[in-house]
C-alpha cells in the first residue's frame, strides 16, 4: 500500500510527510463519526451507523498510521514491532 501511495503522491518532501501525518487525524474523526452514528448521538440524524462500521474505522486507522511509519521510516515493521515487545513488556510487568 506504501508504495501504491507514493507512486501517486501530489506533494512530495517536508508537506507531504506532514500531509501523510495529519491524514491519522482524519481517520480518527471518521472513527468518532460512526460512533456517534452508531449510538445515535446526533439527534438530527439518529443512528446512522453499525458496530461494524467502526471497527472498519478503526482498521483505516492502523492501516494509516502504518502507511505514515513507513512513510518516516524503511524499517516500519522492526519499529513497530520493538515498540509493542516494549510496551506489552510495560503492561505485562515485565
Amino acid at each position: 500500500m506504501w508504495r501504491w501511495l507514493e507512486a501517486d503522491r501530489p506533494v512530495g518532501g517536508r508537506e507531504g510527510l506532514l500531509l501523510r501525518m495529519l491524514k491519522l487525524s482524519e481517520e480518527v474523526g471518521e472513527v468518532a463519526e460512526a460512533v456517534i452514528g452508531a449510538t445515535g448521538q446526533n439527534p438530527r440524524k439518529g443512528v446512522t451507523h453499525t458496530w461494524d462500521d467502526v471497527e472498519a474505522e478503526l482498521c483505516d486507522v492502523v492501516i494509516t498510521a502504518m502507511v505514515a511509519l513507513r512513510t518516516l521510516t524503511p524499517e516500519a515493521r522492526e519499529v513497530f514491532g520493538r515498540h509493542l515487545a516494549r510496551v506489552a513488556g510495560r503492561s505485562l510487568g515485565e
